[in-house]
């Protein structure tokens, strides 16, 4: 069941009440005080109530949960996670269970390593041995089994993403670093994703609140999966193009995947026929030029 704090408590408790709040499409905008009061509350809720896992303290962190795997198996039931051949996934440790699951059941996994300092990696179950695919989807297996990704060359079925609170309208609360919408519009500006990529997280049913705070460069969830349920959002409109002008200073040096769209015409690659070159031209397409 959806719950979580009342909105308005966080508000006054966090001093928000002397900047200006915004209501778009009924959807409520909330300051940075607010976004953190928030992550604060469900940090403080899983490990009350006795469901936080390692990596501990879950704090600063995408929360690992008591019964990730049942969340894992429950995304296996969705129609789309089946059809899919090739599946992204963030690095952290409540969506191992997914990555491992995706790897035995054959199909390709694209990680973002942590902070995108390098980029993604291509774990190719084909290219791994069998006894090692628990190890591989792990940060440390992917560096070892993983491959670095040519983005002009990959197209992603599904994208599956860490949260840390999410609301059934598909409003979504990462750390606060914004590296999931950072990576979801780079795969939009190659190609690799589009406006109908589903985008999925696994979350405990106490992650599913009400309402969440939202910015227009927030990439909005498709679906939820928790331990118990899934929940279809509706849908609504992905961010399709990097914000430059939002990237924190040293970005271009810290992540160099982000000069690679810069500075890459696109080459025809060999991990997926489906994409077509140039890079260039889907840039433009999507808008982004």
């Amino acid at each position: 069941m959806a719950g979580g704090p009342d909105i308005g408590e966080l508000w006054v408790a966090h001093g928000g009440a002397s900047r200006a709040r915004r209501s778009v499409g009924g959807l409520v905008r909330l300051s940075d005080d607010e976004k953190a009061a928030l992550r604060e509350w469900i940090w403080r809720t899983l490990e009350e109530r006795g469901v936080a896992r390692f990596p501990r303290p879950i704090r600063g962190r995408i929360p690992n949960f008591e019964g990730a795997e049942r969340a894992a198996e429950n995304l296996r039931r969705l129609p789309e996670y089946r059809e899919a051949r090739v599946i992204f996934c963030n690095p952290d440790s409540p969506q191992a269970p997914v990555r491992r699951m995706a790897l035995a059941d054959g199909k390709v996994v694209v990680m973002a390593t942590p902070r995108l300092r390098r980029g993604f990696l291509v774990l190719d179950p084909r290219e791994i041995p069998p006894s090692e695919l628990r190890r591989a989807a792990t940060i440390k297996g992917a560096f070892r089994y993983g491959r670095p990704v040519d983005l002009w060359s990959v197209r992603v079925d599904m994208k599956v993403v860490g949260s840390v609170a999410v609301s059934p309208d598909g409003s979504r609360l990462g750390k606060g670093h914004g590296y999931s919408d950072l990576e979801f519009a780079i795969l939009s500006e190659v190609g690799a994703v589009t406006q109908d990529t589903p985008v999925v997280t696994t979350v405990h049913d106490l992650q599913v609140i009400d309402r969440i705070p939202f910015s227009d460069h927030d990439v909005p969830v498709d679906m939820i999966v928790t331990p118990t349920r899934i929940i279809r959002a509706p849908k609504r409109r992905k961010p399709s193009c990097v914000e430059w002008e939002l990237l924190p200073e040293g970005a271009l040096r810290d992540m160099p995947i982000l000069r690679d769209i810069e500075g890459e015409e696109g080459r025809q690659g060999t991990l997926d026929e489906r994409v077509p070159p140039p890079g260039s031209e889907r840039r433009r397409q999507a808008g982004c030029l």
